[in-house]
């Protein structure tokens, strides 16, 4: 039985970070963790159209993995699938923009989204009005790079600093999220840069996962 994070991108980049990320807290945890990604779906999910698309391969993916999984994580800030396949599983299902959000309230009053693009920001949107936390948002704002772009390390935390340091100074975050998985490489390095607290969202939703199996083992 393992605890399985899946990648609805098609990245083997965005797992391999995803995978380091997490490797710390696997020591922490009653099962393995196995991260893997799709096969024939685009290499970053930046539309609602790549969002919609990865759905049914996300659920037959995990229906193959149903029998040997302790719990799910969806391993993308739009939580693609999420309902559905808590729906599917009788296995717990954890989305990491979700439980980054959760996460993100325990350690500040009001949270800022670090999103990729500008068309990401409506997305989030509609998912933070449905959990019901837009009183605790401090705002959600595009660092203006793709999935792919990510990649340049220098380019990408300079605009993070930048676009932090403004969610921080003029919306009065006091928590930050990285919207998007292919940035876990950076929580460590934003934090101590802006002096906030950062969220990586697949390391929240991990720690999630790692907790609900816990509890399972455990007899009360």
């Amino acid at each position: 039985m393992s605890i399985h994070i899946i990648n609805p991108n098609s990245s083997r980049a965005v797992t391999d970070g995803i995978d380091a990320a997490i490797d710390p807290m696997r020591a922490a945890s009653p099962v393995p963790i196995l991260c893997s990604h799709l096969q024939g779906t685009p290499a970053g999910i930046e539309t609602q159209a790549h969002v919609d698309g990865v759905v049914a391969p996300l659920l037959a993916r995990a229906a193959e993995l149903e029998d040997e999984a302790s719990a799910f994580v969806i391993a993308c800030f739009s939580d693609p699938g999420l309902a559905a396949l808590r729906e599917q599983s009788a296995k717990p299902v954890l989305g990491i923009a979700e439980s980054a959000v959760l996460t993100a309230m325990t350690l500040g009053q009001r949270f800022g989204i670090l999103s990729i693009l500008p068309t990401s920001v409506p997305r989030h949107m509609r998912f933070l009005g449905a959990m019901g936390v837009m009183d605790r948002l401090a705002g959600d704002l595009p660092l203006d790079l793709g999935v792919a772009d990510l990649r340049d390390e220098a380019r990408t935390f300079a605009r993070q600093k930048e676009v932090g340091a403004r969610l921080r100074d003029s919306h009065g975050a006091d928590v930050l999220i990285l919207g998007c998985a292919g940035m876990t490489a950076y929580r460590n390095r934003l934090s101590d840069a802006l002096g906030l607290p950062v969220v990586e969202p697949c390391q929240a939703a991990a720690a999630m996962a790692i907790g609900r199996v816990a509890l399972a083992k455990t007899d009360v």
